[in-house]
């Protein structure tokens, strides 16, 4: 039985949950998959054609107020996005193909405090560079290897398998075959997690 963390880093939500996941989950002994998707296809099969926060203008002005709260309340610094979203494709296919690397935490991370504290383009890829680069890691190597075919078509198969999953949005936890969807449902999660047998 395994606890994955499936996020998207154009996910105001997710970028909280992976502030905090790491510690939260390492006090009760949990280690944590961390797995990039696209929202994209999925918002599209339920007939979306942009996130729900822009397709239904209370709800994201409700999302806005919201998630400064939250952040306020955990600690995070959070800087609205002058562009919103942002596409994190470059970045969710390097954090894909390398997900079992010990640097991908700190990565993503990285990422996520472009967009969402330093209000950085994290479609740009001298961005993504950056956040590489920070962490002492071969830029130019990983960014080559995001655009390869087959990290391309690894990141389309992770997002159909959150589709099979019935995941619908981020972030959604994953403890073994039990979903919890959303930032407050996470140490619930964690909780049911650590309470239903070996970790």
């Amino acid at each position: 039985m395994s606890f994955t963390f499936w996020f998207e880093f154009a996910s105001t939500y997710s970028y909280p949950a992976a502030m905090q996941i790491e510690h939260k989950a390492a006090e009760r002994g949990i280690k944590v998959r961390w797995q990039p998707f696209l929202l994209g296809p999925i918002f599209q099969a339920q007939g979306w054609n942009d996130t729900p926060f822009k397709l239904f203008p209370a709800k994201g002005r409700y999302m806005w107020r919201d998630i400064e709260r939250v952040c306020d309340r955990d600690g995070i610094r959070f800087r609205r996005p002058s562009q919103f979203p942002r596409s994190g494709l470059l970045a969710a296919r390097i954090a894909n193909w390398h997900a079992d690397e010990p640097w991908v935490p700190a990565f993503v991370r990285s990422v996520y405090r472009a967009n969402f504290e330093h209000d950085e383009d994290i479609a740009d890829t001298g961005v993504i560079a950056n956040c590489l680069a920070e962490l002492k890691l071969d830029a130019a190597a990983l960014l080559e290897e995001g655009q390869c075919p087959e990290a391309k078509q690894a990141l389309r198969d992770a997002t159909a398998r959150a589709q099979a999953l019935g995941i619908f949005g981020a972030p959604f936890f994953m403890a073994g075959d039990e979903p919890f969807w959303g930032y407050d449902r996470m140490e619930q999660a964690l909780e049911w997690y650590a309470s239903s047998g070996p970790v």
